[in-house]
């Protein structure tokens, strides 16, 4: 005859069901993250966007939009300001211990300073190369990084003084880097299927790794802790490499017109953007192993994003478009025009 369970015993075992539970929790892969529109944020005006830059301390988003910087509140979702006068803006770039925002010129090859506390601009900087599209702020060595697409180089700049400090030549058309915040710097070459790893103390290509038989890499992002990169690539691949060796360790199928992937660490999320309308969330179970959670239905033309790592909430530009016109042999896919006035922000939620 088996014992009764002792009322004395109860906690125990409570206490081992718990853990027993949380145990095997964390070795169960996330179902599905369940992101989803909560909100619009209404922004309006001429033009499209390109990148965005989010700011978890101070709360705030910095938007290209047009030849202008848009800066909307996270918390309050509301636009609070802008940075006007910044001709052919691809992206900005943050540094919160200076103080210091940065955008990269690209109709005139400038960066453009300004003060994060009162958006006012303080200087105007020179690149040494043609079409600055991108741009970083590296914070091991405080140095601000313009990846200059047409003049296949990038240009390094003091973050506090502005004086150039050397130009890396890149062989290929750059795409957004990202930093591990240790002075390594990571970057896409869309036209040669490459990610080149970039030295920012020595300001010197290290090494470059073949993404073949991918195509077209666009967004890329990192996971620090594991040393993992994400490529999202155009012909609808989503490569997670091994940062030091360029190992190509797990692919999975996106949507199509990607242009940019971010990292939440909180939760191991990596996300690509795609300008079909879909949003790919993928979850690092481990270091080698990636799951696929969910395909989030966005809008068309939602292809940048930034993530907010305090509420997990992610940010899509988007705006309406005019029905398509007939193709004919001579445009065989035309371009949709945006609706003036109709660029908005949309707010997902997990």
């Amino acid at each position: 005859m088996t014992k009764p369970t002792s009322p004395m015993q109860l906690p125990s075992l409570r206490s081992a069901s718990f853990t027993l539970a949380l145990t095997l929790s964390l070795f169960v892969p996330m179902a599905s993250a369940g992101y989803h529109l909560a909100h619009q944020i209404p922004v309006g005006g001429p033009g499209g966007w390109d990148y965005l830059e989010a700011d978890a301390t101070a709360r705030r988003l910095y938007i290209a939009h047009e030849d202008t910087v848009v800066v909307i509140d996270m918390d309050s979702l509301k636009v609070v300001g802008e940075v006007p006068n910044c001709p052919g803006m691809g992206g900005v770039a943050v540094a919160p211990e200076l103080n210091r925002g940065y955008t990269a010129n690209g109709t005139e090859d400038t960066v453009t300073v300004f003060a994060l506390d009162t958006l006012k601009p303080l200087a105007r900087w020179k690149a040494t190369g043609k079409r600055p599209n991108q741009i970083l702020y590296e914070p091991f060595t405080k140095r601000v990084f313009t990846f200059n697409s047409t003049g296949r180089n990038a240009t390094a700049f003091d973050a506090a003084t502005g004086e150039v400090l050397g130009t890396i030549p890149l062989d290929g058309r750059t795409e957004f880097p990202v930093a591990d915040g240790k002075g390594m710097i990571y970057d896409s070459l869309q036209d040669k299927a490459t990610v080149v790893a970039i030295d920012a103390r020595a300001l010197k290509v290290t090494a470059t790794y073949s993404l073949a038989p991918h195509k077209d890499p666009a967004g890329t992002t990192m996971d620090p802790a594991t040393r993992r990169l994400f490529v999202a690539c155009r012909s609808q691949s989503f490569l997670v490499l091994d940062a030091d060796s360029g190992k190509i360790i797990s692919t999975i199928p996106i949507g199509a017109r990607n242009d940019a992937a971010k990292f939440d660490p909180g939760l191991k999320l990596a996300f690509a953007s795609n300008g079909d309308g879909t949003l790919a969330v993928v979850h690092e179970d481990s270091a080698d192993k990636f799951t696929l959670v969910e395909t989030v239905k966005t809008e068309f033309g939602a292809r940048t994003m930034a993530v907010d790592p305090k509420t997990h909430r992610l940010f899509l530009p988007s705006a309406d478009y005019e029905p398509v016109t007939a193709t004919t042999k001579e445009v065989p896919n035309p371009r949709r025009k945006m609706v003036p006035g109709s660029f908005r922000v949309l707010v997902l939620e997990p």
